[in-house]
């Protein structure tokens, strides 16, 4: 009897989770290690918070999905793997041991020069945090006459929140305001000048202020690198990504920030019995951006390649889309949609996002599907 861990239920093993409700290991054991038996969407966070979607909308209940697959799901984060020995640590102190091992564990967020904040300072990730602090946020928004929330971050989770926040508070009281510090690399620096020009001037026209410089937390707000100082009632920290700290210890070969090195198969490089997907790994052949459309994407194959590498079958390689398609709320029922060098915006992009997020939540909806072969199963994705 063969063992196959899954660490974390994030886009990536989705699909490993259907996959195997449709098609069984034969003598194998699945096990899924997560904290909780529900996966937030992060993609339509936003929408929840301007209040478009109920936070049940929004959540995929990974205890269904695992019922269905076969799997057995544990309630427990992992806190350290020794991979030379094939064992993974639970909170509980429980050792468990594996055959294979797959991660899609996400990251945390880097915003040690954020410190200084103390509770000010909310994190964007993990999420289920993020999900209990923001009701808190606008409970003390409504007893103020004015407050101010600064968000830091210029890529796309930072100018979604920073829309979203704005929309939420100026429906409680037009005096307070939102600002956007984006650091020195500006607003959306990986996206096409169209769809920078459409988000900026989305921004603008809502009131939220854009600010590049780089900043540093301070006990009245954050300290700008010109000197000034921009007082705020809270932080939202979406900032770059910071790798879990057990893989420091875990033996796998890591990359300069610290996230596992994997090959075109998302397979360890130095270790054929661990594969990893989403943000906890970073390709060492080509450079794959931290975006939940690649995690998605590799889903399908990563699901195929676990199947091939316990049945001693030849694995298939992912490779990443020159382009992706972006769809980014900016409150009120519009969104801008970006794809390379093109940019569009309006109600109907609004209306497309939102097609494409439900679509995505009811394919997971728990219940198992029909069998299919792996070029439909593949096929499935293709509207990212």
């Amino acid at each position: 009897m063969k063992r196959l861990v899954l660490v974390g239920g994030g886009h990536a093993h989705l699909f490993v989770l259907e996959r195997l409700a449709q098609v069984r290991l034969a003598h194998t054991e699945v096990l899924l290690v997560t904290p909780g038996r529900w996966q937030y969407y992060s993609g339509m966070i936003p929408g929840w918070m301007t209040g478009h979607y109920t936070l049940e909308e929004c959540r995929i209940d990974l205890q269904a999905l695992a019922d269905a697959a076969g799997v057995c799901l544990i309630p427990e984060a992992m806190v350290g793997m020794d991979a030379s020995q094939g064992s993974i640590e639970l909170s509980n102190g429980q050792q468990v041991s594996y055959d294979l091992l797959s991660l899609d564990t996400g990251s945390g967020t880097d915003c040690r020069w954020l410190a200084a904040l103390d509770e000010r300072l909310v994190l964007v990730k993990p999420l289920p945090d993020f999900l209990k602090a923001w009701p808190a946020m606008v409970e003390c928004a409504l007893r103020k006459h004015r407050t101010r929330w600064l968000v830091v971050g210029g890529g796309a989770a930072g100018a979604e929140l920073a829309m979203a926040a704005n929309y939420r508070l100026r429906q409680m009281n037009d005096q307070s305001e939102v600002m956007l510090v984006t650091g020195e690399g500006g607003l959306l620096p990986n996206f096409g000048a169209e769809s920078r020009r459409r988000v900026s001037r989305a921004l603008l026209g809502a009131g939220v202020d854009i600010v590049q410089e780089r900043a540093v937390g301070h006990e009245k707000g954050l300290l700008l690198e010109s000197g000034k100082i921009i007082p705020a009632d809270w932080v939202i920290a979406a900032t770059g990504a910071r790798a879990p700290a057990w893989l420091a210890g875990s033996q796998l070969v890591l990359d300069s920030q610290g996230f596992i090195a994997v090959d075109r198969y998302h397979r360890s490089i130095a270790h054929s019995r661990v594969f990893a997907a989403g943000d906890v790994c970073s390709r060492t052949d080509s450079v794959l951006g931290r975006s939940g459309v690649h995690a998605v994407r590799v889903g399908p194959i990563l699901a195929k390649n676990l199947f091939a590498a316990l049945e001693g079958k030849p694995m298939k390689a992912y490779t990443p889309a020159r382009r992706t398609l972006s769809l980014l709320a900016c409150g009120g029922g519009r969104a801008v949609g970006g794809w390379g060098r093109w940019g569009v915006e309006g109600q109907w992009v609004w209306r497309w996002k939102d097609f494409i997020d439900r679509r995505f939540m009811r394919r997971f909806s728990g219940k198992a599907k029909p069998a299919v072969s792996d070029t439909q199963y593949c096929r499935g994705i293709s509207w990212f």
